[in-house]
């Protein structure tokens, strides 16, 4: 089976698009999804948290929300999209401030996924993958896209370039993020796409990790052939890719005074209090904001040889957040809380001092790392990566009954 497909995305009418998509349903609370929705009937996040649209007490997993998101769904079929006659490949570029990245939209093969030629990073946890598998089946669609990413590949690169030579179909912007989309129907270029991919020997989960492991479950209770073997992604090559930094805010000191924390750091780290924020400048070097003042860290000894131990974020948990804050589980305990880069250093003091604790500004993951890691089968610590931009829900999706 081949590592791509071609499929007839559902995809909103281009004079609707800025009304449809919308940010991904994993970023957004529910109180934060019924606020974004006010004055937009069609956004998409009427089908990705459907539970918007039922009383605030709703449990998101109730039954009630996948009904509903699967009537949303339908509506937004009949009223603001279509389907394409024909299969396409799909063209996808992100445009914000001065970055740019242009990705391929395709059913990615769920078989590729299990033997590993489609990398991860990240172990799963049952309850999400259940809550995607259940808004997979209420759909019969995949809505939203697993984030994949490749070495760069000129013939890849040149055929993406031929396929945006004129004006895109869709050209939508969604908070301060543009995004553009060529569809790609014709027989000799879907051909040429689909050989060039089948080139690399490898390809990487960026994010959607859930999404991937709930689309192999759905294949593996549907059997036999059919859409089903195949999920929504798109591939982006890693010189286009931007990570941004995910700084943690731990809400004490585990008993310690401020004194005495900054005096244990001292054994691995050289503090250094400084006049105003600190911006890390390389691995093992962050910044610190601890009761009003910043202050940088930088790790005293060689870092480890090991793809995953020489992560800042686990140089973070082993040295810091577990022998001296007591955050032994960083998944479960409620004492940590996680703040992608794209906030800000100030958004991530405000944290601190709302709580009373410390926030860490570390140095981003770099791409090479969670190759690394991915590559020695290996998993990364819980929130190491925050990619930027966010792909869009609801720009293309992938329809099961094909």
């Amino acid at each position: 089976m081949s590592l791509i497909r071609p499929f007839r995305g559902w995809r909103p009418l281009p004079e609707r698009a800025a009304d449809v998509i919308a940010p991904p349903y994993d970023v957004l609370s529910s109180r934060e999804a019924r606020l974004a929705v006010a004055g937009r009937p069609f956004s998409f996040l009427h089908v990705s948290k459907a539970e918007i649209d039922l009383p605030a007490d709703t449990d998101p997993a109730d039954e009630a929300v996948f009904v509903r998101a699967r009537e949303n769904w339908q509506r937004l079929c009949r009223e603001v999209m279509k389907r394409d006659a024909t299969p396409c490949y799909y063209v996808y570029e992100l445009i914000m401030g001065s970055h740019r990245q242009r990705g391929l939209v395709a059913a990615a093969s769920v078989a590729a996924y299990e033997s590993g030629r489609i990398r991860r990073h990240e172990f799963t946890r049952p309850d999400k993958e259940r809550d995607r598998i259940r808004h997979i089946e209420a759909l019969n669609a995949q809505t939203g896209p697993v984030f994949l990413t490749f070495r760069a590949d000129p013939v890849i690169s040149g055929l993406m370039d031929a396929a945006t030579g004129q004006a895109p179909a869709i050209d939508a912007s969604l908070e301060g993020v543009r995004h553009r989309l060529w569809p790609v129907s014709d027989a000799e270029a879907i051909e040429a796409l689909t050989t060039a991919f089948e080139g690399l020997a490898r390809v990487y989960i960026a994010d959607g990790h859930h999404r991937s492991a709930a689309a192999a479950l759905v294949a593996a209770a549907r059997k036999g052939a059919g859409a089903h073997n195949r999920f929504l992604a798109v591939f982006f090559p890693d010189n286009e890719m931007q990570i941004l930094n995910y700084d943690r805010v731990v809400a004490d000191l585990n008993g310690r005074s401020k004194e005495d924390f900054v005096a244990a750091l001292a054994a691995r780290f050289v503090v250094t209090r400084e006049a105003g924020v600190v911006e890390p400048r390389g691995r093992g070097e962050w910044g610190m904001y601890l009761a009003g003042s910043w202050y940088r860290m930088a790790y005293r000894l060689p870092l480890p040889e090991d793809p995953v131990a020489r992560l800042d974020v686990s140089l973070l948990q082993d040295e810091v957040l577990g022998p001296l804050l007591g955050i032994t589980d960083p998944r479960r305990d409620q004492r940590i809380d996680f703040v992608g880069g794209i906030r800000g250093p100030a958004a991530l003091a405000a944290r601190a001092d709302a709580v009373g604790g410390v926030a860490f500004h570390l140095y981003p993951t770099a791409l090479a790392d969670l190759m690394a890691v991915a590559d020695q089968g290996e998993v990364m610590p819980p929130k190491s990566t925050w990619f930027e931009p966010k792909l869009a829900d609801g720009l293309v999706s992938y329809g099961l009954d094909d």
